[in-house]
C-alpha cells in the first residue's frame, strides 16, 4: 500500500504538468492512470484501504483547503443557491435515482435504492474545484459550484447512514427522523467549527513560529472532523465552518504566514487529490471482477441511472434559472441559459460518492447478504467516473462554444476595483505619514503623483501621448534597476551557497541568509 500511495504521488506531480501542456483537468488523468494501472497483470484486486478510512483521510483537508477560498459573505449572499442545490436537488436527485434503481433491479429493497439515491446525489467540491477550477469559468459560477459541494454531503450522508441502517435492521425509514437528524448535525456541527475556530485562534496567537502555525492549520481539519463525527453531528460543515471562521479572521499583517500557508496547502491539495483520485481508478478493477458475468446487465443498469442523474441535474438547472431570473438577485445562479447548462454539465461526482460506496456492509443483521450491493456499487461508481471524466473532457470545448469565458474581463473589472480601494487606502495612509510623522514634502509628492496616476489608469482613464512616453522611460528605467537588482540577488544567493559547502561552516546559519535573500527575491518578483 505504502509503495501504491507514493506511486500515486508520483504520478500526480507528472500529472500536473501534464494537464497543463494538454489543457485538461489533471484529476480526470489521475482516474485515467488508476484505471490503466489496475488492470496491470499481477496485482492484487485490492488496495488495503478501509473504506471507512476514506472520507476521514481525504475529506478533512481537501474541504478546508476549497473553504478558504470563500467566505461567510459569500454564502450569505448566495443562500438561495445553496438551498436550491445543496438540500433540494440532493433530494430531489436521491428520490429519482431511488425510484429508477428500485424498478431496474428486481428484488432491491426500498432502503437500498435510497441508499443508492443518497451516495450519487451530492456533486463533489473537490472535483469541482479540480476540474472546473482549471478551465476558463468565470469564478462566481465555480464559488457556486464550490458552495453547493461544501454542504451537499452532509444532506446525502444523513440520508445514506438512516437507509443503510434501516436495510440492515429491516426497520421503516422516517422521513421525519431524517429531517430532525440533518438540523441537529447541523446545527451541532456549526457550534463545533465556531468552537475550535476560537480554541485555534486563542493558540495560534501564543504561538510566534511561522512553520508552528501552518502545522496546527494542517491538524485542525482532521481533528475537527473527527470531533463532529463522534458526537453525531455533520464532520463536513464542522470543518467548513473552521476554515471560514479562520479565514474571516485573518491579521492583515500576516504577510509571512499567508505565503507560508499557501505553499503548504497548494502541495497537501495536489498530493492528497492525487492520490484520491488515483485510487477511484484502482478500485474500478475489484468493481468490475466483484460483478462477474452480470456485469453487461449491470452496466446497463448503471447507464441509465447515469442518464436519470444528468437529466435531474439539467431539468432542476432550468427550473433554478426560471425562478431566480424573477427573484431578481444578483449574487445567485444560474441568471442565463448558457449559465443553467454549464452549471447542468458541472456535476462532478468524487470522492463522497467512492467513500459511501465502498463502505456499504456487506451482511445485513440477520446474516444476510445486504441485497444488491454489488451492482448498487457498480452503478455509483459508474456514475462518478462518467459524471467525472465527461465533463472533465469536454468542458473546456463547451465553455468555449457557450461564449461564457467573454465574462473573465468583467472579472477582472471587478479586480481593479478592489486595487482601485487598496490604493486609496495607501494614499490616506501618504497624509498621515506627511501631517503627523513629518514625512518630507518632496518625498510625500512623489509618491502621491504616482499613485494618483494609478488610480487613474484603475478607473479606466487613457493617459495622453506625453503621459504615456514619461511612463516608458520610467518603466525602462525601473525595469533596469530590478534587472540590477536581481543579478545582484542572485550573485548574493550563490556566494550564500558556496559558503554553505566550505568546510566549517554552519549550514543552518547559511540557509536562514539564504531564506531572506529568497524572499527579497520573491518581493522584487
Amino acid at each position: 500500500m505504502l509503495l501504491v500511495v507514493v506511486g500515486l504521488m508520483l504520478a500526480a506531480v507528472v500529472l500536473v504538468g501534464v494537464g497543463e501542456r494538454l489543457r485538461l483537468p489533471w484529476p480526470a488523468l489521475m482516474v485515467v492512470f488508476g484505471a490503466a494501472v489496475a488492470v496491470v497483470p499481477g496485482l492484487p484486486d485490492g488496495f488495503g484501504v478501509d473504506p471507512e478510512l476514506i472520507l476521514p483521510l481525504f475529506l478533512p483537508p481537501l474541504l478546508f483547503a476549497t473553504a478558504q477560498r470563500t467566505s461567510w459573505a459569500l454564502f450569505r449572499a448566495r443562500w438561495r443557491t445553496i438551498a436550491l442545490l445543496a438540500v433540494a436537488l440532493v433530494l430531489v436527485t436521491a428520490t429519482a435515482v431511488a425510484a429508477t434503481a428500485w424498478l431496474l433491479v428486481p428484488g432491491l429493497a426500498v432502503t437500498a435504492a435510497i441508499a443508492l439515491g443518497a451516495m450519487v446525489a451530492p456533486p463533489d467540491p473537490v472535483a469541482v474545484e479540480a476540474v472546473a477550477g482549471r478551465v476558463p469559468i468565470p469564478r462566481r459560477l465555480v464559488s457556486v459550484l464550490q458552495s453547493e459541494g461544501l454542504f451537499n454531503d452532509a444532506t446525502a450522508l444523513v440520508i445514506f447512514q438512516a437507509a443503510v441502517l434501516a436495510t440492515v435492521s429491516g426497520d421503516e425509514l422516517s422521513p421525519l427522523g431524517l429531517g430532525v437528524r440533518f438540523v441537529a448535525g447541523a446545527a451541532g456541527a456549526v457550534v463545533i467549527g465556531l468552537g475550535i475556530a476560537w480554541l485555534a485562534r486563542t493558540v495560534l496567537g501564543r504561538l510566534t513560529d511561522t512553520t508552528g502555525r501552518s502545522a496546527l492549520t494542517l491538524v485542525l481539519p482532521f481533528a475537527t472532523y473527527l470531533a463532529a463525527e463522534e458526537v453525531g453531528a455533520s464532520g463536513v460543515i464542522a470543518v467548513v465552518v473552521l476554515a471560514l471562521q479562520l479565514r474571516a479572521a485573518a491579521d492583515a499583517d500576516a504577510a509571512t504566514e499567508r505565503l507560508t500557508q499557501r505553499s503548504l496547502w497548494d502541495v497537501v491539495e495536489v498530493l492528497v487529490t492525487g492520490i484520491a483520485f488515483g485510487l477511484i481508478g484502482l478500485d474500478l478493477r475489484q468493481v468490475v471482477t466483484a460483478a462477474g458475468d452480470e456485469l453487461p446487465r449491470m452496466l446497463g443498469h448503471a447507464a441509465v441511472v447515469c442518464v436519470v442523474v444528468i437529466a435531474v441535474r439539467t431539468l432542476w438547472m432550468v427550473a433554478a434559472w426560471r425562478f431566480l431570473r424573477r427573484a431578481h438577485d444578483a449574487g445567485a445562479a444560474p441568471l442565463t441559459g448558457r449559465e443553467a447548462v454549464l452549471l447542468s454539465w458541472c456535476g462532478m461526482r468524487g470522492l463522497a460518492t467512492l467513500a459511501l460506496a465502498l463502505s456499504l456492509p456487506v451482511t445485513t443483521a440477520a446474516g444476510e447478504p445486504f441485497p444488491g450491493r454489488t451492482e448498487l456499487v457498480l452503478i455509483a461508481v459508474s456514475v462518478l467516473v462518467v459524471t467525472l471524466l465527461l465533463p472533465g473532457f469536454t468542458l473546456p470545448g463547451l465553455v468555449h462554444a457557450l461564449g461564457i469565458d467573454d465574462e473573465a474581463e468583467a472579472e477582472q473589472r471587478a479586480e481593479r476595483e478592489i486595487v482601485l480601494r487598496a490604493r486609496r487606502a495607501a494614499m490616506a495612509t501618504l497624509d498621515f505619514e506627511r501631517e503627523v510623522r513629518g514625512l518630507p514634502d518632496d518625498v510625500g509628492a512623489r509618491l502621491r503623483e504616482r499613485l494618483e496616476r494609478i488610480e487613474a489608469v484603475m478607473s479606466g482613464e487613457s493617459p495622453s501621448e506625453d503621459e504615456r512616453q514619461r511612463f516608458a522611460g520610467m518603466r525602462a528605467v525601473r525595469e533596469q534597476a530590478n534587472a540590477a537588482q536581481a543579478s545582484a540577488l542572485a550573485a548574493a544567493r550563490a556566494e550564500v551557497l558556496a559558503a554553505r559547502r566550505e568546510p566549517g561552516v554552519d549550514p543552518h546559519a547559511a540557509d536562514r541568509v539564504l531564506h531572506r535573500l529568497d524572499l527579497r527575491s520573491v518581493l522584487l518578483d
